[in-house]
């Protein structure tokens, strides 16, 4: 038993370096290039590509930009879509920090793009008749990485204290996946658990995708470390990042007088993302 904590934090100790150092890089990007300051990219003709290619950068601040700016009818639901089917919080981050599964990001980042700008065009066709607000010349709307402003923090707290905070906070849910998935290993046996999952194959992008609704970035840690430890099928694991738009759903649901369209929205983006989930399934098995 001792032996099945132990492994479990020595794999998860083995990640940390990389968290922290992708989580450094990440902080200085944002602050230098200010991505998510550009709202005035979701608004034209290519709205959904850009909102798509922005999505894909591993932080949910654009999430919450995006939220913001659909929330005060300045960008269309298909763009809106298309940012949140594109967002993957924490998983990008994780594959590319395990050497045994960094192989997998280009065809999920691959996947996510296509889907998600595929479904923004069409759900802006479908509603081209949505009326938008003007954006005031002197109106701005922020999205910083996880809802956070670290602006006017100092350079040390900028590149330092939250990058450490952050891979430490994400360490700590990657420790505890570990440590209930060997656990599970530990008490069913392996060959029962393979059995289990693989019987249970087609029910993965449904539960998935309904994980990955949660909106904190321990859903995604979730998702992605069950999906590298090997209990999660691809396609179960496309479903639940799809499905995961980060804090975006918490921006939009605090505007309570539009609980109705934000519902619709969860509903539509989790039928979208078990759909994806579903077909990428029926692909790998039928490529053996």
């Amino acid at each position: 038993m001792a032996e099945v904590f132990l492994d479990g934090l020595l794999d998860s100790l083995k990640v940390f370096p990389f968290l922290f150092l992708m989580y450094a890089v990440i902080e200085f990007l944002e602050h230098r290039t200010k991505i998510t300051r550009q709202e005035n990219l979701l608004r034209g003709g290519i709205a959904p590509l850009l909102g798509a290619a922005t999505g894909i950068v591993p932080q949910c601040g654009f999430s919450v930009m995006a939220a913001k700016l659909y929330d005060k009818k300045l960008i269309r639901t298909g763009t809106v879509l298309a940012v949140f089917l594109a967002t993957s919080d924490e998983a990008l981050i994780i594959l590319l920090s395990e050497g045994t599964r960094a192989f997998a990001v280009m065809p999920i980042i691959a996947i996510k793009f296509v889907f998600a700008v595929a479904v923004g065009y069409a759900v802006n066709g479908l509603l081209r008749r949505e009326k938008l607000c003007d954006l005031e010349e002197d109106e701005e709307v922020h999205g910083t990485a996880c809802g956070q402003d670290h602006e006017h923090d100092s350079r040390i707290k900028r590149y330092l204290v939250h990058p450490l905070l952050h891979s430490l906070e994400i360490f700590v849910y990657i420790l505890i996946v570990n440590i209930a998935f060997g656990l599970l290993l530990y008490w069913v046996g392996e060959d029962t658990l393979s059995e289990t999952l693989q019987s249970g194959y087609w029910f993965q992008p449904l539960v998935a995708a309904a994980i990955g609704l949660i909106p904190n970035c321990a859903s995604s840690v979730v998702i992605t470390q069950t999906y590298i430890l090997g209990g999660l099928s691809f396609g179960g694991c496309i479903a639940g990042l799809c499905a995961n738009a980060g804090l975006g759903f918490v921006i939009l649901f605090k505007n309570t007088r539009q609980w109705k369209r934000n519902l619709l929205l969860v509903l539509v983006l989790f039928g979208l993302s078990m759909a994806i989930g579903y077909i990428v399934s029926a692909v790998m098995v039928c490529i053996g």
